[in-house]
């Protein structure tokens, strides 16, 4: 199994071979079941928290419950992500952005293992998204 480290410094012609995606197909795999035990977790602190009389505490604990049903939104929408990336992982299109068929890059996949596009392409949307919000 490959280091992060190894990875990284792997030459430009191993990008996406065997050891690669094993890597990659690892750590998505890893990621999504820490992602349903934080899920149970929250879901179980949510069923817990008991409201308060006093009104400080009410809003704060109204604020805390909000925060954590935002983070298990997050973390839901994410769990989907994790399995469209180890399904691209085996169809082979894992690591290559879906616009442009460029490598996306190790680095990129290593801070966002999800990603679909190459570093270059988001910034083209996100320049593209910002002009029709100006707009």
């Amino acid at each position: 199994m490959l280091t992060q480290e190894q990875l990284v410094a792997a030459p430009d012609e191993d990008y996406m071979n065997d050891d690669q995606l094993e890597f990659f197909r690892d750590l998505l795999t890893n990621m999504a079941a820490e992602i349903r035990e934080q899920i149970e977790f929250s879901k179980k602190e949510l069923q817990n928290m008991q409201y308060e009389a006093d009104e400080l505490d009410k809003a704060a604990l109204e604020e805390e419950r909000r925060l954590q049903l935002r983070f298990l939104d997050r973390q839901s929408k994410l769990l989907p992500k994790i399995g469209e990336a180890i399904k691209r992982i085996e169809t082979g299109e894992f690591g290559y952005c879906a616009v442009t068929g460029e490598p996306i890059g190790v680095r990129r996949l290593l801070a966002r293992p999800t990603a679909t596009l190459c570093a270059e392409e988001k910034m083209r949307q996100e320049r593209q998204e910002q002009n029709f919000r100006d707009v």
